[in-house]
C-alpha cells in the first residue's frame, strides 16, 4: 500500500467527529523508535553472549585509553612556557614559538637527515627481511625443522635492546672485540667500529633485523595458511616450479597483508625508537646518530625543555599520521584495500 492510498484509508473521524489522520501518523512516526530499541537489545544480547570475547579486548583498551589517548592531553604544553610549578594552566600560553625556533635550529637539518636516512636503509633492507623468512618457512616440508628454525629466530625478540647492544659491543669493542680482531687481522689496523660514524648505520639495521625479522615473519606465515592449497595444485598440474608457485600465487595471496604492513611502516618515517638508537649514541658518532627521538630525551629530560621537547615530539607524530593518510588513500586508489 503506498503512502496515498495509506492516508485514504487512515481517514475517519472519532466520536467527537475529528480527524484519525494526525494520530495515525504520529503512530508511524515512532516506528523507527522501535527499530533503534530492537538494535539496542541485539547489542546487548550479542554483548550477553559473547561478554568473555569482550572482555579480552579490555586490557589493550585500558592500555591504549592510559598509555597513548591519555597523555596527549600533555601536547598542550608544546604551545606553551610550561613550569611544573605553575602546572598546565597557569603556564603562559606562546602559541607556535617553540615550533618556529625548532624548525629554525640548524640541529634541525641534520635531526631530518639522519633520521630520513636510517628509515630509509629500515625500509629497504629491514622491511623485507620477513616476508622473506615466512616464504622460505613455508617452502619448508620437515614440520620438526621447520618449528626448531622458527624457535630460533623469534628468541631474539625476547630480548632487550640493552641486552642486543651489549653483545655487538663485546663482539665490536676495540679491547679484544672478535669481529674487531678479525678486521685488524685482514689489514683494517686502526679498525673500531663503535667509534666510526660509517658503522652506525649498517650497524644500526643488522640489530633491528637480527632483532625483529623472525618475530615479523608470524604475520606472513598466518596470512600463508589462508592461500588455497587447490591453486598450487593446479599450479603444478600445468607444470608450474616451487619458484614460480611462489611467485605468481603466494605473493599476490599474501599482498593485501604486506601492503597493510607497509603503510603501518610508513607511519614510523620520523619514530624510530629512543632505546636502541641512544645506546649506540656516542660522542664519536653523535654527528650521524642523532634523530628526533635522541633530541626530545635530551631536550626534554637532560635540559628540561619540556615544551620544546614537546614541540619537536608532536611535530614527528602529525608526519607520521599525515605520510599514513596519504600512503593509506594511494593503496586504495591502486586497488587495495587499506589500513581503514
Amino acid at each position: 500500500m503506498n503512502d496515498k492510498k495509506r492516508t485514504i484509508a487512515l481517514e475517519g473521524t472519532d466520536s467527537n467527529g475529528e480527524s484519525k489522520t494526525a494520530d495515525m501518523e504520529k503512530f508511524y512516526s515512532s516506528l523507527p523508535a522501535v527499530g533503534n530499541r530492537k538494535k539496542k537489545n541485539r547489542f546487548a544480547i550479542e554483548f550477553s553472549r559473547h561478554a568473555f570475547l569482550y572482555l579480552m579486548i579490555l586490557p589493550g583498551l585500558i592500555y591504549f585509553l592510559i598509555f597513548k589517548y591519555g597523555p596527549m592531553f600533555g601536547l598542550i604544553i608544546a604551545f606553551e612556557n610550561y613550569s611544573p610549578y605553575k602546572g598546565v594552566f597557569g603556564s603562559e600560553m606562546v602559541g607556535f614559538a617553540h615550533f618556529i625556533r625548532f624548525f629554525s635550529a640548524p640541529q634541525f637539518m641534520i635531526l631530518l637527515r639522519n633520521t630520513l636516512a636510517i628509515f630509509g636503509l629500515n625500509l629497504v633492507f629491514a622491511f623485507p627481511i620477513p616476508i622473506i623468512l615466512a616464504l622460505m618457512l613455508n617452502e619448508m616440508r620437515s614440520r620438526s625443522l621447520k618449528k626448531g628454525i622458527q624457535t630460533v629466530i623469534y628468541l631474539p625478540h625476547f630480548m632487550s635492546w640493552v641486552i642486543v647492544v651489549s653483545i655487538f659491543y663485546t663482539l665490536l669493542t676495540t679491547e679484544g672485540g672478535v669481529i674487531t680482531q678479525m678486521l685488524v687481522n685482514m689489514g683494517f689496523e686502526n679498525a673500531a667500529p663503535l667509534q666510526d660514524e660509517a658503522w652506525l648505520r649498517p650497524m644500526y639495521i643488522i640489530q633491528n633485523i637480527w632483532k625483529g625479522s623472525g618475530w615479523g615473519s608470524i604475520i606472513y606465515l598466518a596470512a600463508l595458511t589462508a592461500v588455497d592449497e587447490q591453486l598450487y595444485e593446479a599450479a603444478e598440474i600445468d607444470g608450474a616450479g616451487r619458484f614460480k608457485q611462489m611467485w605468481h600465487i603466494t605473493l599476490p595471496c599474501i599482498r593485501p597483508t604486506i601492503v597493510i604492513m607497509l603503510i603501518l611502516k610508513v607511519g614510523e618515517i620520523l619514530d624510530l625508537g629512543f632505546e636502541h638508537m641512544f645506546l649506540l649514541l656516542n660522542s664519536a658518532n653523535r654527528n650521524v646518530a642523532d634523530i628526533f627521538d635522541t633530541f626530545v630525551y635530551i631536550e626534554g629530560v637532560k635540559n628540561s625543555q619540556f615544551s620544546y621537547s614537546a614541540a619537536a615530539g608532536m611535530f614527528k607524530s602529525l608526519v607520521g599520521l599525515l605520510v599514513v593518510i596519504v600512503v593509506n588513500k594511494i593503496a586504495k586508489k591502486l586497488g587495495e584495500e587499506g589500513v581503514y
